[in-house]
């Protein structure tokens, strides 16, 4: 079992190390400072002995290097290098990531962590349910303030008798009898378990920022956020996009939810309004009987996609043929038929092809659209010409 460097020491990037087995492209060192991934954190990858070290994990209670295309022997000694900048950018987060969901539960006490990922790309934590943005903003102020304290970050080990352990952040069933309890101290204001790599000093986040919170599903809500410079960046870049909100809604800041959450509501009043008039523009609509066959044909402004479905479905199950466009910034085309004369999927291709639009379905429902609106009423006119043709 290899010495693991990275558990007493997590700023060692460059190590000496034997080569135990190489089997194809997996390596087993007697000691590493690579870490293999673990709490919501991935892996670490670098070289070792110049070759690429792409990932790194357990296997049983060894860790395995994977080194495509290593020439590496039994009983050689070797340097191993790990990516420093990538490993510093994931010890940001990881520590990020304890800071912010203290501060978070400070504020929330019900909320739990469901699942937690630290990567390159990506660092979000997954909590149980819903938080405001006020309860982030005051949370955000807290871990910053933190971080600006200088307050130290500690890593002990606790025995599972250690009263103390009362006020650690832990989930005892997943943690083996047989194996040792880490903990990572924030100052005062936070014990976790948790065997990661992390920062000496809060100050070394440099800067705390969530950017967004999504749903996930069944797991709940996923915070996302930044730490260092990307969290400076990105700060900077939505306070921008604020400005420029704020601007074209000619709103005080201090007033621009009010207004945005006004003009969502009469966006839903013209909805519902555009709904309304297409239903009349159905119920008040003549067919043309084309050799038998009624065609239902309509021009919409933009139009609810359900309304004009549902209407297509029954004027189709009477027999009739159907050709519904819809159009606002696009145009959307909706085409039924209930004669075997037109071949939906064969004709509506054919149609918005001419204007660079796609679309596709069956022989007896399609619908597709284009994206240049100008050309909605040349589009459906052309729609109809072929449509009667066909009758």
């Amino acid at each position: 079992m290899a010495d693991e460097v990275f558990r007493h020491d997590s700023y060692m990037a460059v190590f000496e190390a034997g080569v135990v087995s190489v089997n194809g492209d997996e390596v087993i060192l007697d000691c590493t400072a690579f870490y293999p991934g673990g709490g919501g954190q991935v892996c670490d990858t670098g070289r070792l002995q110049g070759f690429e070290v792409t990932d790194v994990h357990y296997k049983g209670k060894e860790i395995v290097h994977i080194v495509p295309g290593n020439d590496l022997k039994p009983g050689m000694r070797i340097w191993g290098e790990v990516d420093w900048e990538r490993r510093f950018d994931l010890m940001m987060g990881h520590t990020g990531e304890h800071l912010l969901f203290c501060a978070l539960h400070r504020q929330d006490p019900e909320l739990e962590i469901t699942k937690i990922v630290i990567g390159p790309e990506e660092k979000y934590v997954i909590v149980n349910h819903d938080i405001s943005w006020e309860k982030i903003n005051d949370a955000l102020r807290f871990a910053n303030q933190a971080i600006k304290d200088n307050l130290p970050v500690r890593k002990t080990v606790m025995a599972r008798d250690d009263p103390d352990l009362e006020k650690v952040r832990i989930k005892l069933d997943r943690i083996a009898e047989d194996e040792e309890i880490t903990v990572v101290s924030i100052g005062d204001i936070d014990y976790s378990a948790c065997s990661g790599v992390h920062v000496m000093e809060t100050s070394e986040l440099g800067m705390l920022f969530v950017d967004r919170k999504v749903s996930a599903g069944k797991d709940g809500i996923a915070i996302h956020f930044k730490v260092g410079r990307e969290a400076q960046n990105s700060a900077m870049n939505l306070a921008n996009i604020c400005l420029q909100v704020i601007e074209v809604a000619n709103s005080k800041a201090e007033d621009i939810v009010r207004s945005v959450t006004n003009m969502k509501h009469d966006l839903a009043l013209a909805a519902e309004a555009r709904k309304a008039m297409a239903k009349q523009q159905i119920r008040e609509m003549v067919p043309d009987n084309i050799n038998g066959t009624d065609l239902y044909c309509g021009m919409f402004a933009d139009a609810d996609r359900k309304t004009l479905s549902d209407a297509a479905e029954n004027f189709k199950s009477k027999g009739g043929v159907v050709a519904f466009v819809s159009a606002s910034d696009s145009v959307s085309v909706m085409i039924a038929s209930g004669s075997p004369k037109v071949d939906c999927k064969k004709l509506l291709p054919e149609i918005l092809g001419k204007f660079g639009g796609r679309g596709g379905g069956k022989p007896d429902f399609a619908q597709g659209g284009i994206q240049d609106a100008s050309k909605a009423q040349e589009l459906y006119d052309q729609l109809l010409s072929a449509v009667k043709s066909l009758l």
